[in-house]
């Protein structure tokens, strides 16, 4: 596999020496990520991820600056050698219930439930309920490395589901668009009406109230 570019290879080891710098690094640290809150379709994925100090992945970043085949790749890495890679869901139905932003905590605390932690480093999010302190960072998936890690745990099992959807609802072009509202989402669904996987608050704009509560 060839070696991330020196740029690259410079703010990944901003990222490492982010975490190094804290106890329980390479044994109890963890970082969480999610995916999906901004889709119109499908649950927002949350990962929680602990990662030994050696070996380091070199290609681990923020998973929307890698492309798909090297998340893949990324994300077996991560599977093989992480001390602990939980992942959590909350379910379509829990987002229009309860709202993205507690849907997303919900997630988050589900992935992390049974992590050895003594500390998580957490992308933004504030006021999760966990047997552990939490550290909430801005951009974390770009200053982390932990946070890196669980970003593409995230994204890839999202997108991979999203993959599965495509094959069930066809029409929609989730497989492209990953639940996002393109034109040509937006245009599948005036056309052949949400599927119950659809966000009801997500998409009221677009079906100008022809959405069933």
């Amino acid at each position: 596999m060839a070696r991330p570019s020196e740029k690259r290879l410079a703010h990944f080891r901003q990222m490492v020496a982010y975490d190094q710098a804290i106890a329980g690094f390479g044994t109890s640290l963890a970082g969480m990520d999610e995916a999906g809150r901004g889709p119109l379709f499908g649950n927002v994925v949350a990962a929680c991820v602990i990662m030994p100090a050696s070996p380091l992945h070199e290609w681990i970043d923020d998973s929307k600056k890698l492309s798909a085949a090297k998340r893949e790749e990324m994300y077996d890495r991560i599977m093989e050698t992480a001390i602990y890679a939980g992942v959590g869901y909350a379910t379509t139905q829990e987002i229009d219930q309860m709202n993205i932003l507690n849907a997303t905590k919900l997630a988050m605390e589900r992935a992390a439930e049974k992590a050895p932690a003594t500390l998580c480093i957490v992308d933004a999010v504030r006021d999760l309920y966990l047997p552990f302190p939490i550290r909430s960072i801005i951009k974390g998936d770009s200053t982390s490395y932990h946070v890196a890690a669980a970003s593409i745990v995230a994204k890839v099992t999202r997108d991979r589901q999203m993959a599965e959807y495509g094959k069930q609802y066809p029409q929609y072009g989730l497989e492209r668009n990953m639940g996002y509202g393109t034109a040509e989402h937006i245009a599948a669904l005036k056309q052949f009406g949400p599927t119950p996987e659809h966000r009801r608050t997500f998409i009221r704009n677009f079906m100008q109230g022809d959405v069933a509560e």
